[in-house]
């Protein structure tokens, strides 16, 4: 049942501020780099109810005019054409989208960065592309015994043989399309060169995961590692800054890891690190603005579920993911869950074995629960879809919102003409049926109203669904799992 638990206003204020004061600290020029996803922040917003998916984005538009966007793409990805899975869109075609996105709602973006760069086919179209854009492009490169062999790397022989990147603005936003780009090493060459020409620049991280501030045995941390499972991230506490003030806070670590490597980084270009820690290092103020902590507890341990369920899903496809759903199954363990414990899992599995057939359940809004099985005439997350909309428009469950003389003329199409073996109705052909029902019929048009109120929802199939119903209960904000106890949606 969903309830919010994060305060998103108090967050963007917070935020915004946190990140000023940084700048102030560091004479008025600060390097910013960005973790994470600026837009559709999805995962956020599953742990936090109540974190807008665009919020990292609207905190940054409170600082439009001080800020400037600075894009960084591996040259190596580009030239292997590198996919973004979420998006399902090569590296390089995302830069160009987060450009228009970013320049579309106001935020400058002042250049990219094509780091361990070598002049290669793919490498150098992209490039002049960028340069037809408009946008200056600029290159790093691969410096021999990096992150160990600090006299190398901070040098004219390795920072110092990078390009020096204009930037007009005192916050420069470092982002990429994905992990692995580059985005410390190009905050801490800007540095070298800013040295160089009397600018003492700072470097700060913003990584909303995991939370600094929040135990590490908190599930929003531990929905953190069940979310980069397939990474093997860890989180732990941060041992230098449990060293430096005596106080225990949760870092991961990757960043404990290469800590000393920045530490030392700092200490040979300004004779002193302005950091004791990694937490040091970061700006994130979500920790703060959580009101309900039981709130937040529940729906972070849903996440590990949902996790759970997606690598299992992905296994019975074929993934060779054994060590990725281990890890999975001792955060349930250390989190004192398993897959029961959410509500809509016993739910559809006990309708899938009464009837015999794939089944799916929904546990709404306000905790009802509803059901709905594989029929001849349509999939269990299409009967389960229309049984949710009559119970939230009050309709008593034997009235029929769509006639069967609506639903047979789409099965003749999809058998007879589109040749499909099934004629069940997916879900997309369910709501057109039922769009077009509800322009004669008051009955399906009050169901149809009730769309919005599924959002946020929590769904569960005892089938694999086809790829067509996952992208729909998608959009319509239903938060699903699947499971592969039958094999016929």
């Amino acid at each position: 049942m969903y309830k919010i638990g994060f305060d998103n206003d108090k967050y963007l204020k917070m935020q915004s501020s946190r990140i000023r004061e940084r700048i102030s600290e560091f004479g008025g020029k600060l390097y910013l780099e960005f973790g994470g996803k600026l837009f559709d922040d999805y995962h956020a917003s599953r742990v936090l109810p109540g974190f807008e998916p665009d919020s990292k984005l609207q905190m940054l538009l409170k600082l439009k005019d001080e800020a400037e966007i600075v894009i960084v793409i591996s040259a190596e990805d580009i030239e292997k054409a590198k996919v973004r899975a979420d998006l399902g869109i090569t590296y390089d075609v995302d830069v160009c989208r987060l450009i228009g996105e970013f320049t579309s709602i106001g935020l400058m973006v002042g250049s990219v960065v094509l780091t361990k760069y070598s002049p290669q086919p793919r490498v150098i179209a992209f490039e002049e592309k960028l340069s037809s854009m408009g946008y200056a492009v600029y290159h790093h490169y691969t410096i021999e015994g990096y992150p160990s062999n600090i006299t190398k790397i901070v040098s004219d022989e390795g920072y110092g043989k990078n390009d020096y990147i204009k930037t007009t603005r005192r916050l420069v936003v470092i982002t990429a399309p994905g992990p692995g780009s580059g985005k410390m090493a190009t905050c801490l060459s800007q540095l070298y060169h800013e040295n160089k020409r009397g600018v003492k620049a700072g470097y700060a991280k913003f990584e909303t995961f995991p939370i600094w501030n929040i135990p590490l045995s908190h599930p929003v941390n531990m929905a953190y590692e069940a979310a980069t499972a397939d990474l093997n991230d860890v989180n732990m506490i941060d041992p230098w800054h449990l060293e430096a003030y005596g106080k225990t806070t949760v870092n991961y670590n990757r960043d404990v890891e290469i800590f000393p490597v920045l530490k030392a980084t700092f200490d040979k270009i300004y004779g002193a690190c302005p950091y004791k820690s990694p937490t040091d290092m970061g700006v994130n103020m979500a920790g703060n603005c959580i009101v309900d902590d039981d709130a937040v507890r529940e729906a972070s341990k849903q996440e590990i579920i949902r996790r759970y369920f997606t690598a299992c899903a992905a296994a019975a496809k074929g993934a060779k993911n054994s060590n990725e759903l281990y890890k999975l199954e001792l955060l349930m363990n250390q989190a004192g869950i398993d897959a029961e414990s959410r509500i809509c899992v016993p739910a559809a599995r006990k309708k899938a074995e009464k009837t015999g057939e794939p089944a799916a359940a929904i546990e709404l809004n306000d905790g009802k629960v509803i059901t709905g099985k594989t029929s001849k005439l349509m999939g269990c997350a299409s009967a389960m879809l229309l049984n949710a909309l009559k119970y939230l428009a009050g309709i008593d469950d034997d009235v029929l919102l769509i006639l069967p003389e609506v639903i047979m003329p789409i099965q003749e199409l999809k058998v007879n003409h589109l040749g499909n073996h099934n004629p069940r109705l997916h879900t997309d052909e369910v709501l057109i049926a039922l769009s077009i029902s509800a322009v004669s019929d008051a009955n399906a048009k009050a169901a149809l109203e009730q769309l919005w109120q599924l959002k946020n929802c929590e769904m569960h199939t005892s089938v694999l669904l086809a790829q067509v119903d996952e992208n729909v209960i998608k959009k319509l904000g239903i938060r699903l799992t699947c499971e592969a106890l039958a094999n016929k949606a």
